[in-house]
Order: C-alpha cells, then sequence, then structure tokens
C-alpha cells in the first residue's frame, strides 16, 4: 500500500495541466517497467519508472532515438533510476530544442521530485540535443554518456547538402548558406563551457562511421576537451560503422555513469 501511495503522489502532477485539472493518465509498461506519457509545450513526453527508486530520483534522459539498444537504460532502471524523453526530433538541438527541453526539465524536476543534476544520453543525432542542452545548463547537468555522437552540424547532416534532414537542420537554426560559415552552434563550439563546468564525458564510437565521422566529431571532441581539461573517456569500437550502437557489455557505461551521477 506504502508504495502504491508513492508511485500516485509521484504520478499525478505530471499529467496536471495549467489550469491543475487532472486528465486521464496514460500509462504502459516498457521492458517490465512502467511507461508514463504526458505532454510539454505540446510535445510528446515520457518517464520510464523503475520499481524501486534509488535515494535521490537519478535519471537518464535519452535526447533522441528513444529505445534504441537501451542496455545501458535498463541496467540504470534496474538500479532505481528513471528514464526521460521528450520528443523535440526535427529541431537537431537548435535553440528552439533546447527551450523544448529546459521545459521538459522543470517538469519532471519540480513536479515529480527527480534529482537536479541529470545523466543526458545523445545516441547519434541525439549528440547535438545533449551537448548543446549541457552547454546552456552545465549545473543540471551530471554526465554526459555519447554514443556515436553528432556534433558538427556540417559532418551530419551537412554531409548530404541535398537531403531533408539538412535542408530541415539550417531551418531549425535560421541559417542560409550564405549565413552558414559564421555559424558557431555546433556542440564543438561549446567544449570549453561544458569542460569548465566539470563535466565528466563518456562516448561510445566507431572509428569507420561512415554516417557521423569519427574524425570530424568523436576525435575533435576528446582532443579539444581534453586541451581544456575537461574529464573524457572514450571506447573506441575498431572498425564498426554507425550501426549498430552501444556496447555488447555496458558495464563500463554503467559503471561511469553511476559514479559520476552526483547530486
Amino acid at each position: 500500500m506504502r508504495r502504491i501511495l508513492w508511485l500516485a503522489a509521484l504520478l499525478l502532477p505530471l499529467f496536471m495541466n495549467a489550469q491543475g485539472a487532472a486528465p486521464a493518465a496514460k500509462s504502459a509498461e516498457w521492458n517490465g517497467y512502467r511507461w508514463l506519457d504526458f505532454d510539454v509545450a505540446g510535445r510528446p513526453c515520457l518517464l520510464i519508472v523503475p520499481k524501486t527508486p534509488a535515494p535521490g530520483n537519478p535519471w537518464i534522459w535519452r535526447a533522441e532515438n528513444f529505445g534504441e539498444a537501451p542496455q545501458v537504460d535498463l541496467a540504470l532502471l534496474a538500479r532505481g533510476w528513471h528514464v526521460g524523453y521528450i520528443d523535440a526530433r526535427d529541431l537537431y538541438g537548435a535553440p528552439q530544442a533546447i527551450s523544448l527541453m529546459g521545459q521538459f526539465y522543470a517538469r519532471v524536476v519540480t513536479q515529480a521530485g527527480l534529482a537536479k543534476r541529470v545523466v543526458l544520453e545523445g545516441f547519434g543525432s541525439g549528440g547535438l540535443y545533449a551537448f548543446n542542452f549541457a552547454a546552456a545548463h552545465p549545473t543540471r547537468v551530471a554526465a554526459l554518456y555519447l554514443d556515436a555522437p553528432a556534433l558538427d552540424i556540417r559532418s551530419w547532416p551537412g554531409r548530404n547538402r541535398d537531403s531533408t534532414e539538412w535542408r530541415d537542420c539550417l531551418e531549425a537554426y535560421h541559417l542560409t548558406a550564405e549565413t552558414l560559415s559564421a555559424f558557431k552552434g555546433n556542440p564543438l563550439d561549446y567544449v570549453p563551457l561544458v569542460a569548465a563546468a566539470k563535466v565528466p564525458i563518456i562516448v561510445v564510437a566507431g572509428d569507420a562511421d561512415r554516417t557521423v565521422p569519427f574524425a570530424e566529431n568523436t576525435a575533435v571532441l576528446e582532443k579539444r576537451y581534453r586541451e581544456q581539461g575537461g574529464s573524457i573517456q572514450v571506447i573506441v569500437k575498431p572498425g564498426a560503422d554507425h550501426q549498430p550502437p552501444g556496447l555488447p557489455d555496458s558495464t563500463a557505461v554503467v559503471d561511469f555513469l553511476v559514479q559520476n551521477a552526483k547530486p
């Protein structure tokens, strides 16, 4: 009974609208855990609830590609972490995306009581979101876990200048072919800000990635972050392409995040 009352107290505020009314809660199951659906600023959001929350309510926030290679998420859920996500797709980590993420963060921290410092998880395009959020709000980020991360829009999606993704990315950043050369809003431009905040980073990436080239993204991040005095660990998958993401054994990543997710 005590467990049921605690869960109700945690979940009800997530479904409250601006007028304080509580619409019907939407919930389902994901890998044996309760999946909660709600909206923030008209964007679909979710929160996966552990069976027994760890002290302090730690959480990991998947910036994009929720559910892909969920080994780390599942391992942390088993340790009592929550898993969060807001659908800000097609915004490529641009300022509008960071604003939406800020509203999601405020919602789950103030109403669901989650930890004020979160681990951000950037898979592929999620690297743009995760790193740019950390640059905008470094005191809210306990650590970054990046997997084959896009960290420069000129590298991805900009390698294919005829793609829909590239056109959408330019629109999200309000860029044109003429203004692109002066653009300084990539994660790699924000390395000094994040390093100064001492945000620890762990990266998993294949060195033969043809979609998000290692040399243009992870390698540049590692070099610049170390030069700025930041703490970064890179796990290289020799000869690996962009897919599949993750590691067969996620122990090293999980241990790194648990160790660094301090209040």
